[in-house]
């Protein structure tokens, strides 16, 4: 199974990524910013989704729509 970012490019286990589009992150009051770097990424087993951990929030899942490897 091939993980690819918003410009096509393979994901893989541990890849730093940066958010495209500012995102406000459900359950909390915390909006991501667009430029903001992701370091350590966990593949799922869906090919749309890896899981990752920023700041004080553990356990986020992003898209991949919303990621280009840094």
């Amino acid at each position: 199974m091939d993980v690819k970012d918003s410009n096509g490019t393979i994901l893989k286990e541990g890849d730093n990524v940066t958010l495209i589009k500012d995102l406000k992150v459900k359950g909390t009051s915390e909006t991501l910013k667009r430029g903001t770097v992701i370091k350590g990424i966990h593949l799922t087993d869906e090919p749309d989704e890896v899981e990752c951990r920023h700041a004080k929030i553990k356990g986020l899942v992003l898209r991949t729509e919303f990621l280009k490897k840094a």
